[in-house]
Order: C-alpha cells, then structure tokens, then sequence
C-alpha cells in the first residue's frame, strides 16, 4: 500500500509537533513526511530575548531539524515555496524541487508586525530570528564601546517598545545586563545607559491580571527601566522615536517587539486569507481546500469567544499535535473533529529571582515564578547538548553576576 504523502511548511513549534505526532505511534511508517523550512534548524523562541543580552549563546537556542526527523524516519528540504499546484497537489520550492502531497500542513510561522508604522523596517531591530537576535546583541555592545571612550555625560538610550512578555523580557534582560556585567567592566559607561519601555495600552502584560501587570510595572522600575504606558509610536526615526503625543524619545538603538503576523510566504500560496491569517474551520482545515491544514500562528482558527488565538508555541504544538491526529482521521475516512486550544497560563520572567506567572485562577510571582519559569523553558527547549549548555550559561551567570556571550559578532 502506498505511503500517504505529507509535505509540512515550516519547521517551528507547529510543523515539528506535526511531524513528530505523524511519525510516531504504530502507523508512523504509513506516512512519508517531508518538512520544508528555509533554515535546517528551529529557534526556540522563548530564549531568543536571552542570546540578546548576552545570557545565552546562540547556538544554544538552535536545533537542527534533521535531528527531530531523524528520529520519526521523516525527511527535510531546506527552502521556502513559491507556489501550489492545487490541481496536481504539488508545491513548488524556490530551489526549483516539486514536492507532490496528498495532504499539506502550513505552519510557516510569523515575522515582525510593524502595524504600518513608519520607520520600523529601516530603523528598528526585530526579535523573530537568531540572526536578528545577534543584531540587537552586536549593536548594544557596539555603542557601550562607543560609550566607553568618553568620560563626560553622553547617554545610550536604548527602547524597548510593546509590553507583552517579550517587551517585559527583554527589558528586564538589558536592565541586568547593565546593572551586572557592563557596569563591571566600565562602571561610569554603564551610568549612562538609559532602558525605556514603551507600551501603547493602558498597562504591560494585558494578558495577566492587573495585579500583575501592576507588580511587573513596578520590579522593572526598580531595576532601572523607564516605563512608558498609554504611549504610542507614531515614527522610528535614526536615534530617535516620535511618540502620537507629539513628544520625542531618543533612541539609539529601538527593539520592535510590538507584536508579529503571519509569515507573508502566504502570499504565494493562493489560499484564502482572513486578516492575514489563512482562512481555517474549526477542524483546521483551510476553507474549500480539504487536505490542506493551517497550523500555528498562520492560521485562521477561533476561540470560543471569536477572537483569533494568540501566536504563541503552546498553541502551534497543540495544533500541530492535532492535525497529525486529524490526518489519521482522514486517510480512515473518520469524521474529522474541532480544535479546541487548552489554555495552560501564561508567564513572563523580569530578571533575576523575578517572574509572574498566571494558570487560570492560580497566581504567583518572585522565586517560585522564577523557578517555574526555568523548569519549564528548559523542559521544552530541544535536544541535550542545548538543556546542557542553557543550564551551563544560567548556572555560570548565576553564579557571577556575568555574561560571557558579550561579544560583537553581527557581519561588520
């Protein structure tokens, strides 16, 4: 009998939970999986904040994804589609490879919303991918050397802007990194390095409960960072922020972590799209296309109360995961089910000893948040050299309030 083909776009939580679930359990050899992604590993996303600020090496937060394959017998194409044969049910790569599918999983991710703010693009550094991560590492560590040749009072703003647990992270991630490290190597540079965080609503952390958001608010203040609420963005300038108010922030160096869409690799694939997601039923399927999934942050799926779910990883695995179990059902003739996404809470770690976490009803901050908070990244963090090498980095950090990946190794 012959194999059900299935060719996964993207790489990520999704795609990989998709691919694994499909290839284990006492059918896995029933389907031939091929998993399409335009790098050969995963970022793991959560950690990105930490190669940032010189917590973690880069190579700690990578996977390859052969490594995952590897191990479900499934096999990987580096590339990115440019177009689907929908009556030959065939996707075309931009390497100019025809991978034919009877079913096709789009999981191909998001990048950086700038919500058409001016500016963003040429001005300000994003937080999707190691390379922009490296970026944002290289450039803080640029200007602090910069910094380092004067003895007078000239001051490195650095801006973070949106107050989600990204914006929160970072924040609180550049606030250590000052206080610690950079202080330590040149104490009266670092006096001059200021950290704003900038949040259009009314408070960080809109997901959490207020109490929350309100403690946050306050443990980064504590550590240093200048905390802006209610204010938005008009323009990203060079070293410079207008703000809707009509005031301006100085800012040599902006992180954008505002918030993110669907991958616009999208566009290629003439499928219909919901407010920049794909058009998906409930069974994750994608409207008028049966066989073709969406999964992640592309897809157009709904909560009870009709909002679109949060592009987060335990939503992309859940649905991954799903969609596996919704292939079997279909290749069984089975009736197909609905998603239903099981919320499990939501965290933000600040800094050291400091973290919030929310499951539900339950809430808590401080150390056990903090703790909770490493358990779990390193539970879900792929392969063992990386957990060893994360526990490694935390550990010596930890230890001596230092950061050895401090180095400028961006491509100038």
């Amino acid at each position: 009998m012959a194999k059900t083909r299935v060719v996964i776009l993207g790489g990520g939580f999704g795609g990989l939970a998709a691919a694994k679930a499909l290839g284990s359990g006492k059918d896995g050899k029933d389907f031939d999986i091929t998993v399409v992604d335009r790098h050969n590993y995963q970022t793991f996303l959560p950690l990105l904040y930490q190669v940032s600020t010189a917590g973690l090496a880069a190579d700690h937060v990578a996977y390859p994804i052969r490594g995952v394959l590897r191990k479900v017998n499934g096999k990987f194409r580096m590339g990115s589609p440019i177009s689907v044969d929908h009556k030959n049910k065939t996707v075309k790569l931009d390497s100019s490879e025809v991978l034919p599918f009877d079913h096709l999983v789009v999981a191909l991710g998001s990048v950086t919303a700038d919500f058409g703010t001016p500016g963003v693009e040429e001005f300000a550094l994003g937080m999707k991918t190691i390379h922009e991560a490296l970026q944002i590492r290289a450039e803080v560590m640029r200007r602090f050397e910069d910094l380092c040749r004067f003895e007078d009072d000239t001051e490195f703003n650095i801006t973070v802007v949106g107050g989600g647990p990204t914006g929160v992270e970072m924040a609180g991630a550049l606030a250590e990194l000052v206080r610690g490290p950079l202080s330590n190597d040149q104490k009266h540079a670092a006096r001059h390095i200021n950290i704003s965080l900038v949040e259009a609503g009314p408070r960080l952390l809109p997901m959490f409960d207020e109490d929350l958001s309100e403690k946050t608010k306050r443990v980064l203040e504590g550590m240093g960072v200048k905390v802006l609420v209610n204010t938005a963005v008009k323009e990203v300038e060079w070293r410079n922020i207008d703000l809707k108010s009509g005031e301006q922030l100085k800012s040599e160096v902006t992180i954008w972590a505002a918030g993110v869409k669907g991958s616009p690799a999208m566009q290629a694939l003439s499928l219909p799209l919901d407010a920049g997601r794909l058009k998906s039923a409930q069974t994750l399927e994608v409207v008028n296309y049966p066989n073709i999934w969406g999964v992640g942050d592309v897809t157009g799926a709904k909560s009870s109360n009709g909002r679109f779910l949060p592009m987060v990883a335990p939503v992309a695995m859940q649905q991954g995961r799903f969609v596996a179990a919704q292939i079997r059902r279909a290749v069984k003739g089975e009736k197909l089910k609905e998603f239903k996404y099981k919320d499990k809470g939501a965290m933000a770690t600040i800094g050291r000893h400091k973290a919030v976490v929310q499951v539900k009803k339950i809430k808590f901050s401080g150390f056990p948040a903090w703790f909770t908070w490493l358990f779990l990244h390193l539970f879900y963090l792929m392969g063992g050299r990386n957990r060893i090498g994360t526990i490694a980095d935390w550990c010596w950090n930890y230890v001596t309030f230092d950061r050895g990946n401090r180095h400028i190794m961006d491509s100038m």
